[in-house]
């Protein structure tokens, strides 16, 4: 790379996140693991790295991107570890699978402070030391259903649609000062994002056949999900674009879902995805009991997936 240029992962604790920082690192940039815990976190990139406890190429902080005086200290422990970063990349991000009537309101709304309103508090204080600088770039961890949002995923959907239109907005609101914005939308990878995610599905509720059909097709297509060590090199390819504003697909799934999105009219490919996914079909529970069915009081509670 020339110079030693520091990034910021967000969320480098494990998943996505810990294999691009450990990528990142193995590729001469000094990386800021940002994480909720970096005791247990930081051990396990020192491992995957094999870096010393005291490299100050690697530095852990502590951020939770749902509170906002984390957010604070994050930032001023950023500034005192490595200055203004050149890269922040925005991969921290919680999910909840849950249809609208099944979700608490208020999974909703932690769903889009740490997906959504986090990274844009952060960017808020990184962001003049960055446009001082004339240079840099801000990477958003996007996801396919940002692209076409997904049933009982509807508020990650969500959050990451807002992400993207954000991404779009902020790349134009900070070209003229030469940095740029790139989107990835990962596709399906093998983490433990799944275990870790908390459902609020009713199986014996209005929605059951929804979930059921869900749980089948996801469990056949994880069989085809990419390694997380795909990922890592994306990114670093998405901190060294010069262009003001890229989206690019990490994953094959992501690329057919994009190329679809853009070639298919909205209400074909939408019938394409249900029936691919196994959702019912329009109007196929008109008049069938599952329509009078109440929704249970106890998937407010949520439980793991694992």
């Amino acid at each position: 790379m020339g110079e030693t240029r520091s990034v910021v992962v967000t969320g480098a604790s494990r998943g996505l996140g810990l294999a691009t920082a450990a990528h990142l690192y193995r590729t001469g940039w000094t990386v800021v693991a940002a994480m909720r815990s970096p005791e247990q976190g930081m051990e396990r990139l020192r491992t995957l790295t094999g870096s010393a406890i005291d490299d100050p190429r690697l530095v852990g902080i502590r951020l939770d991107l749902d509170d906002s005086d984390s957010i604070a200290a994050a930032s001023e422990a950023i500034r005192i570890a490595v200055g203004t970063p050149y890269g922040l990349v925005h991969n921290a991000g919680i999910a909840g699978v849950g249809c609208l009537e099944e979700m608490p309101m208020s999974v909703w709304e932690q769903i889009f402070t740490t997906d959504f309103f986090g990274p844009v508090k952060l960017t808020k204080r990184l962001l003049p030391g960055m446009r001082n600088a004339g240079r840099g770039r801000i990477v958003m961890v996007s996801s396919a259903g940002a692209i076409r949002g997904m049933p009982a995923i509807g508020a990650y959907s969500a959050a990451k649609g807002a992400i993207e239109r954000w991404a779009e907005s902020l790349s134009q609101e900070v070209a003229p000062f030469g940095l740029g914005v790139s989107v990835l939308v990962a596709g399906t990878f093998r983490t433990d994002i799944l275990e870790l995610t908390t459902t609020y599905a009713d199986y014996d509720g209005p929605y059951g056949q929804h979930h059921a059909k869900l749980e089948s097709f996801g469990a056949r297509f994880l069989k085809f999900a990419s390694p997380p060590g795909r990922f890592g090199p994306a990114v670093a390819k998405a901190l060294e674009d010069r262009r003001p504003f890229v989206r690019r697909a990490v994953g094959p799934d992501a690329r057919l879902l994009l190329l679809a999105n853009r070639l298919l009219p909205s209400n074909l490919l939408q019938r394409i995805t249900c029936r691919a996914i196994g959702v019912p079909e329009a109007g196929t529970l008109h008049g069938h009991p599952l329509q009078t069915t109440s929704v249970s009081a106890q998937t407010s509670e949520g439980k793991s997936r694992a």
